[in-house]
């Protein structure tokens, strides 16, 4: 795949509903990739308002058809407005971009049965005149794989370190990790969904304080105290014990099951103890599943709240073969930007006809090229 650098846009709204993201990328090959710029499009109370209610309202007929429908339109719309703000603010018009990768929004996750996301690329590609890669999961799922996690050929392609293990770990609404022995080399592979990141954590603080969409600077956790009791419940789940691979989401770690923690663990001790239960999670899996050496480099929205990276630090240093975390930060660029540059990795190889599942990771029966090309 030797040619000239190309410039891409890679889109990324995920399980935590921020909001959108888009990066601007430089992508020279498959194995170097230059964040050009990065900016957020938020959602709003409403909007995010409007996903959750997707995601979890009961069956309706027609109005929960309509609903879909025009949720397809409206993800794809704020994905425009995303890019829209990135090229301006990059100075770089949109005919200099060869493609625009957009994953969508999750809405459904059913492992080895049905991954479905929101977001109609045609939208895209007739606003910036560029081809849209999108529909990234369906192929995988329909070769017996997941769909998900899809960030770790980016892991292994670009982020891995060249000369020793790391693991790099994801914070987002859910927690992910991968393990790559070594950079560019996917044998030893490993990748999977641990449980909850911060979806928990944010939904249980919403629902102790009104005022708030999630646990900034983890004010609330700090003011609490974890109930052990009650952690040991919520770790005894199947998800935690399963085997790799595996992925989850809002369906299994979303508002119904913060709701159930905030019923028996009530005010700042729930979002305490939501916070243990991630920690706890993420350190768990690794201690069980990843060997013994590689150093923990983390990144996603779960970073940014002091108590949970202080408790994941805490727990990782405490496994019997202890591990250092480190930020994705201060090793690459700014972590928030790490899974929209992935799809445009994902995006870039699509479009060159090369594989962008990890089967180790998705469980898939061999490497697939994914998603699909609306021109531009």
């Amino acid at each position: 795949m030797s040619e000239r650098p190309t410039l891409a846009v890679g889109l990324m709204s995920g399980t935590s509903l921020d909001g959108m993201d888009a990066a601007l990328v430089r992508l020279d090959g498959p194995t170097h990739a230059t964040l050009v710029h990065f900016v957020t499009r938020p959602y709003d109370d409403e909007e995010r308002h409007r996903i959750r209610v997707a995601i979890q309202a009961p069956e309706n007929g027609a109005n929960r058809a309509a609903r879909f429908a025009r949720l397809h339109v409206q993800v794809a719309e704020w994905a425009a407005e995303a890019v829209e703000m990135l090229l301006s603010e990059a100075q770089v018009p949109a005919s200099e971009v060869a493609l625009i990768a957009f994953p969508g929004q999750t809405i459904w996750h059913e492992p080895a049965a049905v991954s479905w996301q929101l977001g109609e690329p045609a939208i895209l590609a007739e606003r910036f005149g560029v081809r849209v890669v999108s529909g990234f999961r369906a192929r995988d799922v329909a070769a017996g794989g997941q769909g998900a996690p899809l960030v770790p050929m980016a892991d292994v392609l670009l982020f891995a370190a060249a000369d020793a293990p790391r693991v790099l770990l994801n914070l987002g609404g859910m927690a992910n990790l991968t393990y790559v022995p070594r950079r560019a080399q996917e044998a030893g592979v490993l990748a999977f969904d641990t449980g909850p990141g911060v979806a928990v954590i944010d939904a249980v603080a919403r629902m102790v304080d009104g005022t708030r969409s999630y646990d900034r600077d983890g004010v609330l956790a700090a003011s609490g105290v974890a109930d052990e009791s009650a952690l040991a419940k919520l770790l005894a789940d199947d998800f935690f014990a399963a085997p790799p691979p595996k992925s989850t989401g809002r369906e299994r770690f979303g508002d119904d099951y913060a709701a159930d923690l905030h019923r028996r663990v009530p005010g700042a001790n729930g979002v305490a103890t939501a916070v243990e239960l991630t920690a706890r999670s993420v350190a768990g899996a690794v201690g069980q599943w990843v060997p013994a050496g590689a150093e923990v480099v983390a990144s996603g929205g779960g970073c940014h709240h002091p108590g949970l990276m202080a408790s994941l630090a805490r727990h990782l240093s405490a496994l019997r073969a202890p591990l250092v975390l480190r930020r994705f930060d201060d090793l690459f660029f700014s972590g928030d930007a790490k899974e929209a540059v992935a799809f445009a990795l994902l995006g870039y190889l699509t479009v060159h006809g090369q594989p962008g599942n990890v089967p180790a990771a998705t469980g898939a029966r061999g490497p697939r090229v994914l998603g699909t090309v609306t021109p531009a």
